[in-house]
């Protein structure tokens, strides 16, 4: 049974997004992964589609197993703060294309990190009831202070005095990403499988592949 509808208002997907948010666990995965599952979308605005890229990995070996994709039509307008019911119905029949579910989904987007605490990464794992965070490559809300140059380097990102994820710096001299939990996960874990799936890059593979699949397809959809 599906979580909510996604045929909303702006006013109602705001109201939904302050309901869904105290229903976010954060609690250790309760395994180590085996598979760690990629999230990026991409959206062709003269077409109106939005297609949306799942690609699996084995963990922590980093062996590509799969990978899904979905093309939908393009309907929920473009609202700072409500990404999710733009991209989510798109990632949910990625999802379903998949033939190994996933322990773990690494999301292109905020977790907690969002000003209602229902970011992109929440609110995908507690629609398909899967354990899920956040790795984004630019700061949504909250502040953090001084981050060194190594690698592996992180600072606590807050947003109006709770720590809502990190400034993590995946690679020495290298911009941080900003890494927070999304569901069933906690942020220290989070912030352990982002680093393993670095492998000397400052983007984690799962998502840096899904992303360039995003970017060789989305201008032909």
């Amino acid at each position: 049974m599906s979580l909510h509808g996604w045929s909303l208002s702006p006013a109602e997907a705001i109201s939904l997004q302050r309901r869904l948010a105290g229903s976010v666990v954060l609690s250790p995965l309760p395994k180590i992964p085996r598979i760690i599952t990629g999230c990026d979308c991409g959206i062709n605005l003269k077409a109106n589609k939005i297609a949306a890229f799942m690609i699996s990995f084995s963990f922590p070996e980093l062996e590509e197993i799969e990978r899904a994709v979905a093309v939908r039509p393009l309907e929920f307008p473009y609202v700072p703060g409500l990404l999710s019911f733009r991209e989510c119905p798109a990632y949910v029949s990625a999802f379903s294309l998949l033939r190994e579910r996933p322990d773990v989904l690494m999301v292109d987007g905020q977790g907690l990190a969002h000003p209602r605490r229902l970011g992109l990464a929440c609110h995908l794992g507690l629609y398909l009831d899967i354990p899920s965070f956040g790795v984004a490559k630019s700061l949504l809300c909250g502040e953090y202070g001084k981050l060194p140059e190594r690698d592996g380097a992180s600072a606590p990102l807050v947003h109006k005095g709770e720590t809502v994820g990190s400034a993590l710096r995946t690679r020495k001299g290298a911009k941080p990403l900003f890494v927070s939990a999304g569901n069933r996960i906690t942020l220290p874990e989070a912030e352990a499988l982002t680093i393993a799936c670095c492998d000397g890059h400052r983007l984690p593979l799962p998502t840096r592949r899904a992303d360039s699949l995003v970017r060789e397809t989305a201008r032909g959809l």
